[in-house]
């Protein structure tokens, strides 16, 4: 019995992602698509040594040149089986 319960969860892992979530995370790939984004941070501590960061993330979307409308419908279609509910472009969160 604890085989077929561990069973159907795996399977259920593997389908398809509510469209929501979907659109959530195909937002992130698109916004990577769109090109490279970072952060950079220097500061002091209070011992007087100086701190830095850079981060950046560079998709390869973006390399190729792909359209991040197509790359964000792609996605969705991909993670849930359904189209998005607006285009990419569309969207009052869309900044590209």
């Amino acid at each position: 019995m604890r085989k077929l319960a561990f069973l159907s969860l795996l399977l259920a892992a593997c389908g398809p992602m509510t469209l929501e979530r979907a659109e959530a995370e195909c937002f992130q790939r698109a916004r990577m698509a769109a090109g490279p984004t970072g952060e950079v941070g220097v500061g002091i501590r209070s011992d007087g040594t100086a701190r830095s960061k850079l981060d950046v993330s560079i998709s390869s979307d973006w390399i190729t040149g792909k359209d991040p409308s197509a790359v964000y419908e792609t996605c969705v279609m991909t993670k849930s089986g359904e189209a998005p509910r607006r285009p990419l472009y569309d969207r009052p969160d869309w900044k590209g």
